[in-house]
């Protein structure tokens, strides 16, 4: 029967380091089901869901932590479940801009979860110049969702933080679920 692990390290930007955490994913013969890495000033961060045997989820847990010692890694690592089946019909891309100011964001995210909505991936950056933000958001919907609600709600919240907001069909081809 397969496991799932939850794999994530962090540490300064250096050249290898990715791909020696890919490296001994291989060597324990675990599979990535999905990654993420990004770059936050000189750290970067690499978020994995890992799939495998019993023996191969086992053998990542105990070598990887000498692997990050060596590359100057923090790590941390979670059993988890393979990815729950929804009932998503259609995949929304969430994209607003504006001046920063705080508590936008707060605002967003508390507008969808009020809505039981999931967020699968939010991606936010200010230009330190200008202080100019925008952020993308991926959000999933069920055929019970009222877009027309949804969308005319969020323009509104849009109106009321000082931002300027859509919500899009994105393309499903690249966002299903497996």
């Amino acid at each position: 029967m397969s496991q799932y692990l939850v794999l994530n390290a962090m540490g300064s930007d250096r050249t290898g380091s990715v791909s020696e955490i890919i490296k001994l994913t291989s060597e324990c013969e675990c599979n990535i089901i999905d990654s993420r890495m990004a770059i936050f000033g000189t750290e970067f961060t690499l978020i994995m869901l890992l799939k495998g045997t019993g023996k191969s989820i086992n053998q990542i847990e105990s070598r990887l932590p000498l692997v990050a010692q060596k590359l100057e890694l923090i790590t941390m690592m979670k059993r988890t479940s393979g990815y729950k089946l929804q009932k998503f019909t259609h995949h929304y891309e969430v994209e607003y801009a504006g001046i920063d100011q705080p508590g936008v964001l707060k605002a967003v995210t508390a507008f969808f979860a009020n809505r039981h909505i999931d967020i699968s991936s939010l991606k936010s950056d200010i230009n330190p110049q200008t202080n100019e933000m925008r952020a993308t958001i991926h959000i999933a919907l069920t055929k019970d969702t009222s877009m027309d609600k949804l969308e005319g709600d969020f323009i509104e919240l849009c109106e009321q933080i000082g931002v300027q907001g859509c919500i899009k069909l994105a393309n499903s081809n690249l966002l299903s679920d497996f």
